[in-house]
């Protein structure tokens, strides 16, 4: 089990290769063949997954969950 400061680093420097890799994408795209509106239908689409990536990091690293000590919440 990794340290809370430990997954926040490695979530922020993961989604930041993650975040240049998709802008860097998205902005080729739009500025070579297809063109603006070619590369948009996939810019909105790298917008939205970016924001779900950053969701996921932010519920994953940042956020504080309860600590539960039971493995199966159906047993009584």
């Amino acid at each position: 089990m990794t340290s809370r400061t430990t997954q926040i680093i490695t979530g922020l420097i993961g989604l930041g290769i993650f975040a240049t890799f998709i802008i860097g994408l998205s902005h080729s795209i739009s500025t070579g063949f297809a063109g603006f509106e070619g590369g948009l239908p996939f810019a909105i689409i790298a917008g939205f997954v970016l924001c779900l990536a950053v969701y996921d990091f932010f519920d994953e690293a940042v956020r504080k969950k309860p600590t539960d000590n039971s493995t199966d919440n159906n047993k009584q």
